[in-house]
């Protein structure tokens, strides 16, 4: 079936693809050799001329799962109206912060496989600078789908525009992104889960309005 079906390097590609649509329902969990091999219809062992171990799987879908998060960012982005400068860059930080927790509460098993500890590759890696970023933050125009370049971008744009000192932005995008990853971890996993509807778009409102300050 191997042979009939996939050439060229695809069926690595619909074994990532089959990760991904079992990690939407069932989480990083759901992402094994075998499993995936059954979704895709080969058989086990052709996962393996394609993946070294279930983490260098795992690391695939992690990565496609934080692709689809950095799209959503950068659609909702996309939505902000023309504005004065400041006041569309606080815009668009906002933006990207709302499609976050969005995506977490949307799509629950994406957003535990991005976050699951695998490291994507060319993405985020444990404990170091993602690709493309320095210690002022990436450029916008390295960004790409990376959540973290995304909002580094967005907060180049405040200084760029005027609403940011320049003093303050090394670093920021650590005090943002622990504040909205936060949210989105006791929202989905955590003891704000049962939280009504409302009051959810009331932390989010607070969480959001409390990272602009900070900056």
């Amino acid at each position: 079936m191997e042979n009939r079906t996939y050439h060229h390097g695809n069926l690595r590609a619909a074994l990532v693809e089959a990760g991904v649509q079992l990690a939407r329902t069932g989480g990083p969990s759901a992402v094994v050799l075998r499993a995936v091999s059954r979704e895709a219809g080969v058989s086990h062992n052709a996962a393996y001329r394609h993946f070294a171990d279930h983490q260098d799987l795992l690391a695939a879908v992690a990565a496609r799962c934080t692709e689809q998060l950095g799209l959503l960012m950068i659609e909702r982005t996309a939505r902000v109206a023309p504005d004065e400068p400041a006041p569309r860059a606080w815009a668009r930080l906002a933006a990207v912060g709302r499609a976050y927790i969005d995506f977490a509460l949307t799509e629950h098993g994406w957003f535990r496989t991005a976050f699951s500890g695998a490291t994507p590759h060319g993405g985020t890696p444990r404990g170091g600078t993602p690709k493309g970023a320095t210690a002022a933050g990436p450029r916008p125009d390295d960004a790409g789908t990376d959540p973290y370049a995304l909002l580094g971008a967005r907060l180049d744009e405040l200084v760029r525009a005027g609403a940011l000192p320049a003093e303050r932005r090394p670093g920021a995008e650590y005090a943002a992104w622990s504040a909205v990853h936060g949210l989105a971890g006791l929202l989905v996993d955590g003891p704000l889960r049962e939280l009504p509807a409302d009051q959810v778009q009331v932390a989010i409102e607070t969480v959001l309005a409390a990272v602009a300050r900070g900056l």
